[in-house]
Formats: C-alpha cells, structure tokens, sequence
C-alpha cells in the first residue's frame, strides 16, 4: 500500500511539473508574440492618421477617431495636422461621452492657439459640452440639493455662450448660441420654481418666498415670471402678510398680458416653447 501511495504522488509531482512548464511556454510564446506586434497607428504618417481620423469621424467610430487623433498628436506634435487635430479631438471626446475630457481638449486648445481661425468653434465645444449635461433636468423632479449639478452645468454653459458671442459676435456658432442661452435661461428659471415648489408644498414659507423673488429678479422676461409671482403671493399668506399678498397679486393682474405664457398664443406646447431648436 505505502508503495502505491509513493507511485501516485510521484505521478502527481511528474503531472504537476509539466503542467507549471506548459503554462510557462504558453505565456513567454505569448509575450513574444504581443512584443513583436506593432499597432498600426505607428507605422502610417501624419497625413494617414489625419485622414483615418477623419474617416473615423464621419462614420461614427468616436473611439477609433480618438486613438488616431491622440497619436497624431504624440507622434507628430509640430506637423501640419497637429492644430487641427487638437480641435477635432475635442470633438470627438465630445461624441465619444466623455465631457471632461473633451473640456480640457478645448481649453487647451483655446490656450495654445488662441488666434486659430476656428478658435470660436472651441468656445462653442465648451457650451455644449456642458449644455448636453444639464439635458437631463426633465427626467429629475427632486428637491433643491438632488439636482444642483445639472444647475452647475446649465449656469455653465450659460456662460460658455455668452463668453462665445461677446467674443466672436459675428461667429457662425453665434445665432446657435444665442438660441440655446434663451433656452438655458427658461431651463434656470424652472429650477428655481422646481425648489420653490417643493417648498411651497411643505409649508417652508420663507425659503419659497426666496426662491421666488429669486426668479423673477433673476429672470423677469421668462414665462416662470408668472408662476414666481403667483407663489410669492401664497408664500406671503402663509407668512399672515396679507398687504404684500394683494401687492403681489395686483402686480400679477396687471402684468399677466406682458408675462403671457407664448404658447397660449401659438398653440405650441411649453416644451416646444423651452426646446427653440
């Protein structure tokens, strides 16, 4: 029995060590094969990565367009494609989903060439970037600090496009901006109503009168203007201000023809109102 046992464990070591020098061959082959591969990207010129890149880009392979846009760049930093290159990767980041990556794209390329001929597209790049991350406001109906960040997003790509058109008025971006801005400001308008609401709802007086009177400061030639006015009013009933209730109310009554939602008389939905595109 005992010499059975010593036969069974030598065969076992004997299986063990062909094993660990089987895996070894397969894994040092590996190796030598992946070390011997050369990607594309580092054998074709700057002008072919600028036209895969560029074909890339047409058909929708952002991830492609990227990689080949990134190595132009490392490869040939001073070539004729380089500044162009810079741009177009910031764009395809943009399509690519991922927005800081395409922020930093365009930022850079606003800081090395800031004289560049289409420059104003990289300011443009910026408001939307950051435009296309406050689109989702719609799918959130939440209190104040669950959607501050699509605030921070819209407040930002408010500026982006206002930096954009005080810069280059004359830009063909301009008229796009100018359009997204007054969406923007509706958009802004109706988060602070969303907060003020919510407060209403629960009897916080004084944080709804403020977030009211916020709206209609901030942003008095906005449809919310007149739900900001009517809130302030039951926001001064809940506070027993009777006097500034009917203040507010008379102020209402006789603005209501000047603050006169658009779509009441269009026929347009508010949401084709707040979307001008």
């Amino acid at each position: 029995m005992r010499q059975v046992h010593t036969e069974v464990k030598k065969t076992f070591l004997h299986t063990a060590v062909l094993l660990a020098a089987l895996a070894l061959l397969l894994g040092s082959t590996g190796c030598s094969s992946t070390k011997g591969k050369t990607h594309e990207t580092e054998t074709l010129t700057a002008a072919q990565l600028y036209e895969d890149a560029e074909h890339a880009l047409k058909v929708g392979n952002f991830p492609r367009a990227t990689q080949y846009l990134r190595r132009l760049q490392a490869r040939f930093p001073f070539s004729p494609y380089a500044e162009q290159a810079q741009l177009q990767l910031a764009y395809a980041y943009f399509r690519n989903d991922q927005p800081e990556k395409a922020l930093a794209a365009a930022k850079r390329f606003i800081r090395t060439y800031p004289t560049h001929k289409q420059v104003d597209y990289a300011y443009y790049l910026k408001g939307l970037v950051n435009f296309e991350r406050s689109k989702n406001f719609f799918d959130r109906f939440l209190p104040e600090a669950r959607y501050s960040r699509d605030l921070q997003f819209s407040e930002q790509a408010f500026y982006d496009f206002s930096d954009l058109i005080n810069r280059f008025p004359d830009s063909r971006y301009a008229a796009d901006a100018r359009q997204r801005m007054v969406y923007l400001k509706n958009l802004l308008a109706e988060q602070e109503l969303q907060v003020a609401r919510y407060y209403l709802r629960r009897g916080a007086w004084i944080a709804a009168q403020n977030r009211a009177r916020y709206t209609i400061e901030h942003f008095p030639e906005t449809p919310q203007s007149i739900e900001a006015l009517e809130i302030l009013a039951q926001a001064y009933d809940g506070l027993n201000k009777p006097r500034l209730a009917a203040d507010t109310r008379q102020t209402l009554a006789a603005n209501r023809q000047n603050l006169k939602h658009p779509m009441e008389k269009t026929g347009k939905s508010w949401l084709d109102y707040l979307w001008p595109f």
